[in-house]
């Protein structure tokens, strides 16, 4: 049996969920195994939050938002690359492949490269395997989170 893995895609409101919104209208097929989350912004994306989905069954995160220099909230993509910067280098630390972490800037007019992305992100994921971690003391039974 192949492996499918669980993707989170997180997208910005303004610009990438417009995109993914595009693709399904014109009838682009994209990955079953992606689930969406719209965010007003990618600069409002903590790392706890990318953490959590990650420990609660995703094999991978995609994060999309708007293109440097068109931020609908002017920086907030930027943000977003310094967290993406430092949270990959956390989730590697930690012994998880770069791979399962991936963050795409996406305009409303680029459906087709939503789609791209999507596939390559599940190619990837699927490639890696599903994600396991460690024992740790909030995964255990009757710990709480």
């Amino acid at each position: 049996m192949t492996f499918e893995p669980r993707i989170l895609g997180i997208l910005c409101h303004w610009c990438s969920y417009s995109a993914s919104d595009s693709a399904a209208q014109a009838k682009r097929p994209l990955p079953p195994n992606l689930r969406t989350l719209r965010v007003l912004c990618t600069g409002r994306v903590d790392p706890p939050l990318v953490v959590k989905a990650l420990r609660q069954g995703a094999d991978g995160v995609l994060v999309c938002g708007c293109h440097p220099g068109d931020c609908h909230y002017i920086s907030g993509n930027c943000k977003a690359l310094g967290r993406f910067t430092l949270l990959q280098r956390l989730l590697t630390d930690l012994g998880l492949e770069p791979g399962r972490l991936r963050l795409e800037w996406i305009s409303a007019q680029e459906s087709e490269r939503y789609v791209e992305v999507a596939r390559e992100m599940t190619e990837t994921v699927r490639a890696l395997g599903p994600l396991t971690w460690p024992d740790a003391p909030d995964r255990q039974e009757g710990a709480r989170g």
